[in-house]
């Protein structure tokens, strides 16, 4: 991901239902943190989620199986395109949607694959091994997952859409002596073109990336306000009402390559982006796009901040 100018798994989900059987979700409504968390964690286990891996087929089957628990409209959108250096690539578009009858549908999006090498990595030994992606990937679509359990359980009165995007974290390594456009966020550039639903409209969108991170900072990300300032403000006010304002903080940022730049320009769908970005220190976390995005990294306290404000936001829409 580029920005500024980034037989096991039925006992993780029995870990987190709260002492319920495997695979059903758990009595409450309200976000988990510790569900999230094992969302996260299940990712993970599968290894480094790189396109054209055996990992990265085995999650793309797990996300298919855990949504249909909570809703059997899942869509898997296959795609073909070509990364950076012309290597052709497959991905899996994962969408779900609650509520479908609804016409004012509220998109939600994450990336769902890793970097397929660590080019950020302090140690240049390690700049072409892949990143688990702890935070940069699972971190979004594990809350994603935890939003499905519970609209699942609590029907919300516009339609929701969890669309799990693939391919965005094939960008060019740091290394590459190319200019390569467009080579960031594949999967959104491709559902933006031909969404998994003929026509497909929502009212605004939000991408989640990079949201599980200790001390994590959202600003106002600069080209969430360029195309969605609005939208921008009103997910802000939530958070504010919540109590999570160090969290979501009242600066704007330099703008971000992520998927939501492609939902907006080529979708023209309202999105803005959530995700840890800290001039201060320098922009994106330490462990950006290098082997140490692990899930040490992961804090429940930030998982639950962002979970909590989104499903607050779907609330509120009528």
């Amino acid at each position: 991901m580029r920005h500024a100018l980034i037989v096991a798994v039925v006992l993780v989900l029995a870990a987190f239902c709260c002492g319920s059987r495997p695979g059903v979700p758990a009595a409450t409504a309200e976000f988990d943190a510790a569900s999230a968390y094992a969302f996260v964690k299940a990712q993970v286990d599968f290894g480094p989620r790189v396109p054209g891996t055996p990992a990265h087929a085995a999650c793309a089957d797990w996300f298919v199986k855990t949504l249909r628990q909570w809703t059997p409209d899942v869509v898997v959108q296959e795609f073909k395109a070509r990364a950076f250096d012309g290597r052709p690539l497959e991905g899996q578009n994962i969408a779900a949607a609650f509520n479908p009858a609804a016409a004012e549908r509220i998109l939600l999006c994450a990336h769902w694959d890793s970097r397929p090498f660590a080019d950020h990595d302090p140690d240049p030994a390690n700049r072409f091994r892949p990143v688990t992606g702890a935070n940069d990937g699972a971190s979004g679509a594990g809350v994603l997952l935890e939003v499905a359990r519970c609209l699942a359980l609590k029907k919300p009165a516009v339609g929701v859409d969890i669309l799990l995007l693939d391919l965005e974290d094939f960008g060019e390594h740091a290394n590459w002596r190319g200019r390569t456009e467009d080579c960031w966020g594949l999967g959104s550039q491709h559902w933006a073109r031909q969404p998994h639903r003929e026509g497909y409209r929502a009212r605004f969108g939000i991408l989640l990336d990079m949201v599980g991170g200790a001390d994590a900072v959202f600003p106002m990300e600069g080209t969430s306000m360029s195309f969605a300032p609005a939208v921008v403000r009103k997910v802000w006010a939530v958070a504010r009402g919540l109590g999570l304002g160090r969290y979501f903080i009242e600066a704007e940022s330099d703008p971000l390559i992520d998927d939501h730049l492609y939902i907006n320009r080529d979708a023209r769908i309202p999105t803005i982006d959530i995700i840890d970005y800290d001039a201060g220190r320098g922009g994106f976390p330490a462990s950006w796009h290098t082997v140490g995005d692990t899930l040490d990294k992961i804090d429940r306290k930030t998982l639950a901040a962002v979970g909590r404000t989104v499903l607050a936001v779907i609330e509120r829409e009528k």
